[in-house]
């Protein structure tokens, strides 16, 4: 679910001026899950412009707030939402921490990175989400540690019909900034995609799983 459309358009105008949109129709992206795509979203750029990056993390603070009410704890999910989950708990004035996309090899073997205690509530920040199968690893390793994950909020989502799925499976809550539909939108408008882009764009859209058959 989009917060607001407003945020939703100033977000995806932000990611359309700093080139975090790539598009290569010709040579497809392919995702953790396995999906192939014409489309990669590269929110790590939004770090680099203290404009944007400000703006993303005092949305995700209203969110929080208006949408989840008090928590104990913030989470990232590695390694893309790290920083942003920094940013969202100095700002809340909460503790951090993050979790691995899997446990480490050596030391203490951590998935969860930080102090937390069990019973303690959480959001989970994350910067992309494709498929939800990953993001939803981090919700899973929280609550396996015992945490009540109040839900994720995300600065952008494909909304993918299977991402969806998984979230209400998982039973968790999905609030994003921007998704898909309205970046497109922008981009259009913007020109920052061409016709026969836009048509790859829909085809895929309609059906990922078999686009890059």
């Amino acid at each position: 679910m989009v917060y607001n459309k407003e945020i939703a358009i100033t977000i995806s105008e932000y990611l359309l001026q700093i080139k975090a949109i790539k598009l290569s129709v010709k040579e497809p992206f392919t995702w953790a899950s396995g999906l192939k795509s014409p489309i990669y979203c590269d929110n790590r750029k939004t770090l680099s412009f203290p404009k944007i990056r400000t703006f993303i993390r005092q949305q995700f603070v209203e969110i929080i707030n208006e949408e989840f009410g008090s928590i104990d704890l913030v989470a990232g999910v590695a390694t893309g939402a790290i920083a942003h989950g920094v940013l969202v708990a100095q700002e809340l004035g909460l503790p951090f921490v993050y979790v691995r996309s899997s446990e480490k090899k050596h030391g203490l073997e951590n998935k969860i990175e930080g102090y937390y205690e069990s019973g303690q509530s959480v959001v989970v920040i994350e910067d992309l989400v494709s498929t939800g199968k990953s993001s939803l690893q981090a919700v899973d390793a929280l609550r396996s540690a015992g945490c009540e994950v109040k839900g994720m909020a995300a600065i952008f989502s494909y909304n993918l019909k299977k991402a969806l799925d998984n979230f209400k499976e998982a039973q968790c809550k999905l609030i994003t900034l921007s998704d898909y539909d309205e970046l497109i939108k922008q981009a259009i408008e913007s020109n920052y995609i061409s016709e026969s882009d836009l048509k790859s764009l829909i085809t895929w859209r309609k059906d990922p799983e078999s686009w890059g058959s």
